[in-house]
Formats: structure tokens, sequence, C-alpha cells
């Protein structure tokens, strides 16, 4: 077999400036795909070069998990203290929960920044740094990748949180085994999970999913009043009644697609609407069945994603 070799590519060769070439580039639906694979978020542009004072954010997204803000800041050389500042006053000035820093290189100094900003910063504040590599093999297509070289540390916050929490006594046995569940869960889909991303786990009995775009959601259920696992796949906002419809007017299509049917409920009263499967079981607090119950639900929602996510980017929906 006769193999190739990797030729690190100089940033200026495919992107001559920041702002009209690469930060355009970056913008693009299937390159702003990559970037959210590299950190985890599926991402949503909603504008370029967004006024933040007298700075300008170079992309605001939003993460199409919980609709928070996403801002992205590009830099295709080393980092600088210029670009750390506007970070933080964009953290301030849109209530951004997720702030990405691209740049070609990161001096020691601005990744200890970062770091000490997710160490002292709440659990609704992250900061990540992304490098930005171009790289070919022999006369092929120069190809992007992304190092993420800071990020924050969920699985820390999140156990020292529930930690003081059962510390204190405020962590209920029934709130600790979700906590658990979801853990396995998220652990499971990590290995697993083709196209959905995991999620950090927390003490509930939901977990919500990203489904690839703003106003709909899925939603892993555990009821332990009725011993149901379920999925749900929500609609919600001001066009969630018209997308429902839209979804439900192709029903008979979508059910043979997934293989297995749905309870569609409308909710008239409600802002939202569901479209539900769910599973019986006979304790979804029995460990030995967990691993069971993690197959189930990761392979439910690949294939539901796999089946709505196309039909979903099809619809015109009003951003929020």
């Amino acid at each position: 077999m006769e193999f190739g070799i990797l030729e690190k590519i100089d940033l200026r060769t495919g992107w001559k400036t920041e702002d009209t070439e690469f930060t355009p580039w970056l913008a693009q639906e299937e390159n702003i795909k990559l970037l959210g694979n590299a950190i985890n978020i599926e991402l949503e542009v909603e504008q370029q070069e967004q006024n933040v004072g007298i700075f300008r954010a170079d992309i605001l997204c939003k993460n199409t998990a919980d609709n928070t803000w996403v801002v992205i800041e590009n830099q295709i050389e080393r980092t600088d203290h210029k670009h750390l500042g506007q970070l933080i006053t964009y953290a301030s000035g849109l209530s951004a929960v997720t702030i990405v820093w691209i740049a070609a290189k990161f001096t020691d100094e601005h990744r200890a920044a970062l770091d000490w900003l997710n160490e002292c910063t709440d659990e609704n504040l992250n900061f990540f740094g992304i490098e930005i590599e171009l790289w070919r093999i022999g006369d092929s297509a120069i190809a992007p990748k992304f190092n993420v070289v800071c990020k924050p540390n969920d699985w820390t916050r999140t156990v020292a949180k529930e930690a003081k929490k059962i510390e204190s006594g405020t962590l209920t046995e029934t709130k600790q085994l979700q906590y658990e569940f979801w853990s396995k869960l998220r652990d499971y889909m990590q290995e697993n999970s083709p196209t959905v991303k995991a999620r950090k786990p927390s003490p509930q009995h939901w977990i919500d999913f990203a489904v690839g775009k703003t106003g709909f959601r899925m939603s892993a259920i555990m009821n332990s009043e009725s011993n149901k696992l379920a999925i749900w796949f929500t609609t919600y906002g001001d066009d969630a009644k018209p997308n429902f419809h839209a979804l439900h007017d192709l029903k008979t299509e979508i059910e043979e697609k997934v293989g297995f049917n749905f309870e569609w409920r409308e909710m008239p009263d409600r802002l939202s609407s569901n479209i539900v499967i769910e599973k019986p079981v006979s304790d979804v607090f029995c460990t030995e069945l967990w691993d069971e119950y993690a197959n189930w639900m990761n392979e439910t929602m690949n294939t539901i994603y796999k089946v709505f996510n196309p039909i979903i980017r099809s619809l015109g929906t009003s951003r929020e």
C-alpha cells in the first residue's frame, strides 16, 4: 500500500484576509458544521459582523440545542490581547454563553487566560480556543482542520456542583439516580452515536438534544412514575404549530422511514407541540438494564434525527 505525506499549508494560501474571506467561508453551512463537530455543538449562523458597542463580532450563532448565543471571533494569525479583550466585551454585550476564539496559533498566555475564565466563571459561560490549520496530501485539495486547545471542563463543573448538593442533602435519591443514568447515556452515546451529540448529565427526568435547527429539539425522558422511557421531538417558538402541521402532513412517510409509529400531540393550548415514541419498562431505575435503555434511546434518537433533519431544514421558520 502506498501512503501519502501530510503537508501543512500556510493559512494565507486559503484566505488572504479574515473579514472578507475567512469569516464568509466559515459562515457557510458546511463549514460552520465542521467547527460545530469540533466543539460538539450544533451551530446555526444568525449574523456576520454583529455590532457589540463599538466592536463587531465576526459571527453570531445559535446553539440549536438550547437556543443560546454563540459568538465566534477569528484570527488567521497568532492570538493577541486585543482579541481577548473583545471576546470578554462580546460575552458581556450579547449575554453570550459560549465564546469561540479561532486563531492560527495560541500563545501560552492566552491559552492560560481562557482556562482561567472557564474555571472562574459559572457553568453558563463557556470559552473555547480553536487553532485552525490547512493540510493536503500531494496534489489533493486543501483541507481545513480545527484543533481544540482550550475548552470548558463541564465534567468537573457538573460533578462538583452535584457533589455539593449530595453533601448538603439537597439532591434526593431519585435525582441522584437520574443523574447517574444520564451519565451512563452520555458515555454510551460518545462511543455509539453517529449523529446526535451527547449532552452533559443533569439531575432531572429529561435531557434535551439539538436537531440542527432552532425551533426544534429532541428530548430523552425517563418517567419513574409510569416506568416509561420516551423520545420527544418538539416544535417550539412562533412557528411551533405550523411546523407541527407540516410534519403531520408527512406522517405516513415519516413513520415508514423511521419504522415505528408516533403519538402526534398538537396541544392546541400550549406554545409547543410534541411527536412522541414511548417504551414501557419494568423499572427505569433498574441499573442492570441501563445498557439496554441507553441502547434504545441512542438508536431511536439517531433514527429520528436522520429522518427529521432534512425535512425541518426545508421548512421556512422564523428565527427567535
